[in-house]
């Protein structure tokens, strides 16, 4: 794959404290090797605490407020999981409406582990094929969602992963995605996905 796949590509990602932190930390770095610009948006202002699962991880500087940033300067979304940064996003309505204006005009979009929570709230997950932690199943399920099982999951720009093991595959994903751009998405089938 080249390696500026994604140049002048500015993508956000969306995260408060609790954040998974190789969820973050890795697409992160995957998408700036990729030749991405990279916001890390915030409710929060200075710097936001990862978790490396049960453990304090390391604190990751805020690019941008989420009060000032605005889905019109970026060209993709990405959510880490972590189990309190996806449930503090998925209660503040500004998060909610930021991750509802990238649905609304069909960017890309990639969430990993409990990161689709933040995309129940924002009603973007009905008809879509994607996959979360397991404990997420039967809410995205109950959103309309189809939850399958697997590593990686692409549906009209939405890619989705299950854990930290799944990293890999869901990063390839994503920078794939993301250099594709904007997906139809209304009244659209799925895409077969492409054969590896």
């Amino acid at each position: 794959m080249p390696s500026k796949d994604l140049s002048g590509k500015r993508i956000a990602i969306l995260a408060t404290d609790g954040f998974e932190q190789s969820e973050l930390l890795m697409p992160r770095k995957s998408l700036l090797n990729a030749g991405a610009e990279v916001d890390i948006v915030s409710p929060k202002e200075g710097s936001i605490q990862g978790m490396n699962h049960d453990e304090k991880g390391e604190r990751v500087e805020v690019d941008c407020l989420l009060d000032e940033a605005d889905e019109e300067n970026y060209d993709a979304l990405m959510l880490p999981g972590g189990v309190a940064n996806p449930d503090k996003l998925r209660t503040m309505e500004k998060a909610v409406s930021f991750v509802r204006a990238f649905v609304d005009s069909a960017k890309p979009i990639a969430a990993i582990c409990h990161g689709p929570w933040t995309l129940v709230e924002a009603d973007a997950v009905d008809g879509k094929t994607m996959t979360s932690w397991p404990s997420l199943k039967t809410d995205l399920i109950n959103a309309g969602a189809n939850w399958v099982d697997k590593e990686v999951v692409t549906d009209r720009g939405l890619v989705t992963s299950r854990k930290p093991d799944d990293l890999q595959a869901f990063c390839t994903k994503m920078i794939e995605e993301f250099r594709e751009g904007i997906h139809k998405r209304a009244g659209d089938a799925a895409r077969p996905a492409a054969p590896h």
